[in-house]
């Protein structure tokens, strides 16, 4: 355990105990990004399946201009702010069109991992001396609480790679309803949504040939283990993906392929998991456009504007505050 952290630890400890305790089980996926996660996450975003990636990276790419044109129809200075930052490759994208066209701007990027933060900066910096950059590490629940009153200039907030997805319908109505009040009139949020689609290509995202999405989901489990004490038998557990078009997401799980006792230390508590027994770790919601314009509403914004790649695969929704 990072003694540096406790209350870190002891917010993942009692997840892990409210979820393990519940019948179905759970975890909760804003545990998947500790440093192995992440880096697992950025070969996920290179497979074949995962179209996510490639459909937003082409919406930068082919919408570049409309894109700056959408946030600087009011100003021309403005903080740019992301959410769940990762490597940036897409964001680059914009900032380097941005930088080009001499607008007084500063990036900040956000992430929960520390190595992603860093790598982030390390290569942005490179990439873009002139960039101003104020990166941060952290729930960005709670960083949020500070963004309001850091600058008087405009924020565009970003919230990309539809990981509003990865949230249930109540929680991303409070999440976007907090979004909404850490912003000021005039003030922007950009945001990506996957949409629906056959759902044969929905689930192949979520259930790769090669694997890396069951070891991504498998990482939380190694993590529980060395942060908690916890004595998972990762041989043990299978990953299982499915997709309900009824609800529009798909949906991820960890198989307990025995019947089995886990002990998790930092607990004191032993769980027992019946054979086949499912753990439930993650939702994709998938979207309409009538969906997106209904939360956007319910939660204090309207829709600017939406920026689409080629097959409609995904939107990059643009929401102004009223």
């Amino acid at each position: 355990m990072q003694t540096s952290s406790g209350k870190k630890h002891d917010t993942f400890a009692e997840d892990v105990l409210k979820g393990l305790s519940a019948q179905p089980k759970f975890l909760s996926s804003k545990y998947f990004y500790d440093d192995e996660g992440s880096r697992l996450f950025q070969q996920i975003m290179d497979l074949p399946e995962y179209y996510l990636t490639r459909s937003e990276f082409e919406i930068f790419s082919t919408k570049t201009n409309e894109i700056f044109e959408a946030f600087t129809k009011n100003s021309k200075e403005f903080d740019l702010i992301e959410l769940g930052a990762g490597d940036g490759t897409k964001t680059a994208v914009l900032i380097e069109y941005f930088l080009k066209q001499n607008v007084d701007f500063t990036y900040s990027p956000i992430d929960i991992s520390q190595e992603a933060v860093g790598v982030l900066t390390t290569k942005f910096k490179a990439e873009f001396p002139d960039l101003k950059m104020k990166a941060k590490t952290g729930d960005y629940f709670r960083i949020l609480e500070t963004l309001k009153s850091e600058s008087a200039r405009p924020k565009i907030l970003m919230f990309l790679g539809s990981n509003i997805g990865n949230f249930s319908a109540e929680d991303s109505i409070a999440f976007f309803k907090n979004l909404r009040g850490v912003m000021n009139e005039g003030d922007l949020l950009f945001v990506g949504f996957d949409l629906q689609k056959d759902p044969r290509v929905i689930l192949a995202a979520y259930d790769d040939a090669q694997g890396v999405t069951a070891e991504f989901n498998l990482n939380l489990l190694r993590r529980i283990n060395r942060e908690l004490g916890a004595n998972f038998d990762l041989e043990k557990f299978s990953h299982y993906a499915i997709y309900r078009p009824n609800e529009c997401a798909a949906r991820s799980f960890l198989i307990s392929r025995a019947d089995q006792n886990v002990f998790v230390e930092i607990l004191n508590r032993t769980f027992h998991f019946n054979a086949w027994e499912p753990i439930f770790m993650e939702i994709s919601q998938k979207y309409s456009l009538e969906m997106i314009e209904d939360l956007a509403e319910n939660c204090g914004f309207e829709v600017s504007e939406n920026f689409f790649d080629s097959q409609r695969f995904f939107v990059d929704s643009l929401w102004k505050v009223f």
